[in-house]
């Protein structure tokens, strides 16, 4: 039986990959247990076979900054507007926009 939310979060993730939604969740438990570079992996395994979930591309630029890969934060974080805009979502944008101009 697993012991802790990020045990038991991995394996609802192991059971069903596909779902985005629980995939998010872990990813944040393990960017606010420090665990960066496996959240980005995370992100990034959402951002491939969902690139409509938005909250991805936010949380990902912000790992990679944190990790110090602000290339890669960018270029995340661009996607993520180019995704705002495809599904209509001006305040999402409007943050990760911000997000951008912050890394300069």
């Amino acid at each position: 039986m697993p012991a802790n939310r990020l045990e038991i979060l991995t394996d609802l993730v192991n059971q069903n990959p596909g779902d985005s939604r629980t995939r998010y969740m872990l990813a944040m438990e393990l960017a606010n247990t420090g665990n960066l570079e496996r959240a980005v992996a995370e992100y990034r395994a959402i951002i491939e076979a969902d690139a409509g979930y938005i909250p991805a591309y936010f949380h990902c630029g912000q790992a990679l900054a944190r990790l110090g890969r602000t290339d890669e934060a960018r270029e995340v974080y661009r996607r993520g507007i180019e995704a705002c805009e495809r599904a209509g979502d001006s305040h999402t944008r409007e943050e990760i926009e911000e997000a951008l101009a912050a890394l300069d």
